[in-house]
């Protein structure tokens, strides 16, 4: 009761702070006079909203929907709540997060319902704060039909605890355990390993759902992919997500530039990626690779992965740089013009920008910067 207390009066105190600078808030920090009754005349949803605004903080909108979720007439359950959070380490702005996101919480029994799960996060090695604040969504689900299942079918791939929790808490977790055990048993009597089970447990957990999987996998190993490959799970999300007149119109996309469905299929073969864009981004890239720079278009079918990069954020603003280093002769012309593209921020800058002397080097920061 004590921290209850002192959770509240922290909170009230903070309120009336923000009430000083109300006219910096776009929204009000009280309860319009009509608010309750234009969204429901209800006396349960009116005092729920009223505890969402002034006990939690909430603006009204987000009160609002939160209180399309959970509603309750008495402070008992919430008080309770919000007290047991308080007790497990979490400030005021992480509780509000998490009531925000996962409102139904506020008229369970913390003790029965999240505590169990803390204690199976902590025998696991994780931070109950920062994994509870990260993705709450998990303390809906039950943990004896549905995490720890989860967790022990993900730990028979996965290389540790750690990331099997937390493969089995934000990524497999929306198919049941049946449907992931008898398609993940399919993968593996075709010959995908265990390694890559892991990695489209973790990436690509849509997957699971596809119901022609046996005839992707057929068609992808056709292709030439190896189930052993890494780029094996790109491949089969390729062609088990994309529907084959979307295929169809992508391979066409690509041939108005010139390029044959022979050689679309081995830039798919080096990065599987490719076909995972856009058709408005494979123009886009094209456009201002081919029309715009005047670069040969065989570069992008020998590193396909360029296509997969922001053409705002990486693409424009390195290509100003090399075409000027080109144009100076700082750059060997034969160099490859993939791999500047490919380097991190921080090493593109190093090797391409900050190498020169101090007059260069500003030009070349000032391409960069304008490009971005």
């Amino acid at each position: 009761m004590y921290n209850l207390i002192m959770f509240q009066f922290r909170f009230h105190r903070r309120r009336a702070l923000l009430l000083q600078l109300k006219p910096f808030f776009p929204y009000p920090l009280s309860i319009p006079h009509n608010f309750s009754t234009t969204c429901d005349s209800s006396d349960k949803q009116s005092f729920t909203l009223s505890y969402l605004t002034n006990t939690c903080g909430f603006y009204p909108q987000a009160a609002l929907k939160a209180a399309k979720r959970v509603r309750f007439n008495d402070t008992n359950k919430p008080d309770s709540v919000i007290a047991f959070f308080t007790n497990h380490g979490f400030s005021i702005s992480q509780t509000q997060n998490i009531i925000g996101k996962v409102p139904e919480l506020l008229t369970c029994n913390p003790t029965k319902r999240v505590l169990p799960k803390f204690q199976f996060l902590a025998s696991k090695g994780f931070d109950i704060v920062t994994t509870v604040t990260r993705a709450p969504y998990f303390l809906l689900k039950s943990l004896e039909n549905h995490i720890i299942p989860a967790f022990e079918f993900v730990r028979r791939f996965s290389p540790s605890d750690e990331k099997a929790l937390a493969c089995a808490l934000f990524g497999s977790t929306s198919y049941t355990i049946a449907l992931m055990k008898s398609k993940v048993q399919l993968l593996l009597d075709m010959g995908v390993p265990p390694s890559n089970i892991y990695i489209l447990l973790r990436t690509r957990p849509s997957m699971l759902g596809c119901a022609n999987m046996k005839e992707a996998v057929e068609e992808v190993k056709g292709l030439g992919f190896h189930p052993s490959k890494t780029h094996f799970v790109a491949a089969l999300q390729a062609k088990s997500s994309i529907p084959k007149s979307l295929w169809d119109a992508k391979l066409d996309a690509f041939k108005t530039w010139g390029w044959s469905e022979d050689v679309v299929l081995d830039a798919f073969r080096r990065d599987p990626h490719i076909m995972l864009n856009s058709i408005k981004k494979v123009n886009a890239v094209m456009n201002f690779w081919v029309g715009r720079l005047g670069w040969d278009p065989s570069v992008l079918l020998a590193a396909p992965c360029l296509f997969g990069y922001s053409l705002e954020k990486r693409l424009m603003p390195r290509a100003l740089v090399v075409q000027y280093l080109l144009s100076r002769g700082l750059m060997k012309k034969n160099a490859s013009l993939s791999s500047p593209f490919m380097y991190t921020d921080k090493l593109f800058l190093q090797k391409f920008v900050e190498c020169f002397e101090e007059e260069e080097t500003s030009k070349l920061l000032s391409l960069y910067r304008g490009g971005c």
